[in-house]
């Protein structure tokens, strides 16, 4: 038995203009994308998180950047990673820039931790895009369960 689909369309009894009907093409003519393009949305510094009992470790992707460009804060238990981005001022004499979609300004991601952070001890590596920070818990805060009755 041979079975064959048919094209279905259930406005099509509906006296309504062939415009309306077709709502790929009713929607097609609103061309949204134009309307957001001029506005600049920076990267987010994405993160990953672990922890032992004595350190937290911190993985942040920046790719793109110098180390001198980075500033990581710590305020207790909540760490602040700053990143910028320079512009590229280098334009020769007689060349048009036809097209500059790279990114530049200031990146920031601020997170808050379970303990607080032993500032003295924290480590910040910068390699190959992605900062890593150890970062020691301070000793003596420790949490404690009590009963409820």
């Amino acid at each position: 038995m041979s079975q064959s689909l048919m094209n279905f369309e259930p406005f099509s009894k509906i006296n309504l203009p062939r415009r309306l009907r077709d709502v790929d093409d009713f929607f097609r003519g609103f061309q949204l994308a134009p309307v957001f393009q001029n506005f600049d949305t920076a990267p987010q510094i994405k993160i990953d998180v672990s922890e032992t009992e004595k350190v937290y470790q911190i993985k942040a992707e920046i790719p793109g950047l110098k180390k001198e460009d980075i500033t990581v804060d710590i305020d207790g238990n909540q760490v602040s990673i700053t990143a910028e981005t320079k512009r590229e001022t280098t334009e020769k004499e007689g060349e048009t820039i036809l097209c500059n979609e790279r990114y530049y300004g200031q990146n920031y991601r601020s997170f808050t931790l379970a303990s607080d952070i032993d500032e003295t001890n924290a480590i910040a590596k910068y390699q190959d895009g992605i900062l890593e920070l150890t970062l020691s818990k301070k000793p003596g805060k420790s949490t404690k369960k009590i009963m409820v009755t």
